[in-house]
């Protein structure tokens, strides 16, 4: 690794982070889909501020308790200024990484300008969050529940139809949420197969080349650039058309890419986990969800706090010096935030091991905290729990058609997932 990128400190600090041998690769491979990676226990009890080593080959440090983590990302002083010229890169493509590019929508090669980085912090994020934040509200949110019911119902009657087994990622999982945020930002339904090849490569870390990526960071720029233009001409009855008047085209071209990629991909691969988790133990999970449906909206938030296949994490760049777990962050650090490490936590979550659908209250981190938690979360929360109470309705007898252990974690993007939850009933 090039000198410049050691943010970690020296280790002559006894307060420094731990040095692993050989600086362990990140993320840390799951024994199974469902299982939570070893590393996380040990670094939390042993080593809470970790030194390690992305796909870029860049070096970060790694935050595991639960009490560092939720501090990092309500502290200011840890930004996301990612793309600063000593920040770490997380892929092992040559732009380093969707948290890296100054663009995410062009592939780098077109200057979006300045209102793009003021939508990241201070004053400009603020402002971004209030105007987008009132299409998110639980009043909002709830309102769109019937059409969700709706959706579900018809999903799963396709799914019927087709026969069992069925994958429930692409039977239910991905159009679900592509659906309900494609009608919500004014995006035709018919282009989901484009977002969804357009998203994976937007977050890749070890799937995709940079011609892959930047092809699509293009494709998907121009897509978003007409679609902004034509809301502009012709407003219609959607949260993009609402924008227009608030904001520029640049700033609406990136609100566009980033709610219908964060709206969809997260909630999609969250079905098929969710649905994995509880019928992986079916007696005690899915079972006792057949007998108190109530139990509904504390079992997604358990399952939100249970996912041991989250995917990368959260990273931050350390804009002064700053101690956290006893080590001190020099400015310029690189520090990732395994929420899903920190919500495994025993000293936050009693029985953090086991999984309990009635937990309350459950602080889980799996939407962040802070000023840049996720703006969309009532609405995952929703779409989660009319998929989960709908499946259960419909398909009672649901069961996976093979062994839970034989489910294997995606690999090589920023989000995690399974790849396959073949399901019958």
């Amino acid at each position: 690794m090039p000198e410049d990128r050691a943010r970690a400190s020296d280790g002559n600090d006894p307060a420094s982070a731990l040095v692993l041998e050989g600086l362990p690769p990140y993320p840390f491979p799951n024994p199974t889909a469902l299982e939570p990676p070893p590393e996380w226990e040990r670094l939390r009890s042993q080593c809470p501020v970790a030194r390690i080593r992305l796909a870029s080959g860049d070096e970060a440090l790694l935050l595991t308790r639960y009490d560092d983590v939720r501090a990092m990302l309500s502290d200011p002083r840890f930004s996301r200024q990612l793309d600063a010229d000593d920040a770490s890169r997380v892929s092992d493509s040559d732009d380093g990484g969707v948290f890296s590019r100054p663009s995410t929508s062009t592939g780098g090669e077109v200057d979006t300008g300045e209102p793009e980085a003021s939508m990241l912090g201070g004053a400009g994020h603020r402002r971004w969050r209030r105007l987008v934040g009132k299409a998110f509200t639980v009043k909002r949110v709830q309102a769109l529940r019937p059409g969700m019911v709706e959706l579900a119902e018809r999903l799963i009657t396709d799914m019927v139809e087709a026969g069992a087994p069925a994958d429930i990622g692409p039977a239910l999982g991905f159009p679900l949420p592509v659906f309900v945020i494609c009608d919500l930002l004014g995006v035709p339904r018919d282009d989901r197969d484009r977002f969804a090849r357009w998203s994976d490569t937007m977050l890749n870390m070890t799937r995709f080349t940079q011609d892959e990526i930047d092809r699509s960071g293009r494709e998907f720029f121009q897509y978003m650039t007409d679609l902004v233009a034509a809301k502009r001409s012709e407003p219609g009855d959607d949260l993009l058309s609402d924008l227009a008047a608030d904001m520029s085209a640049t700033e609406l071209v990136m609100t566009g890419q980033g709610l219908l990629i964060a709206g969809h991909e997260t909630t999609a691969t969250m079905i098929g986990k969710m649905v994995a988790m509880l019928l992986a133990d079916r007696e005690h999970r899915w079972e006792r969800l057949l007998a108190d449906p109530s139990l509904v909206p504390s079992a997604v938030e358990e399952a939100l706090r249970f996912d041991a296949n989250p995917g990368f994490g959260m990273p931050r760049y350390v804009s002064e010096e700053t101690v956290v777990g006893g080590t001190t962050l020099p400015r310029g650090t690189t520090v990732v935030c395994s929420m899903a490490a920190g919500n495994r936590d025993p000293g936050a979550f009693d029985g953090a091991e086991d999984m309990n659908l009635a937990r309350r209250p459950n602080p889980h981190l799996a939407f962040g905290v802070g000023p840049h938690s996720c703006v969309g979360q009532q609405l995952a929360r929703v779409e989660l729990q009319t998929v989960l109470e709908v499946l259960l309705r419909r398909l009672p007898t649901l069961e996976l058609a093979g062994d839970a252990a034989d489910l294997r974690a995606r690999q090589g993007l920023i989000v995690g997932g399974i790849d396959r939850v073949p399901v019958r009933w």
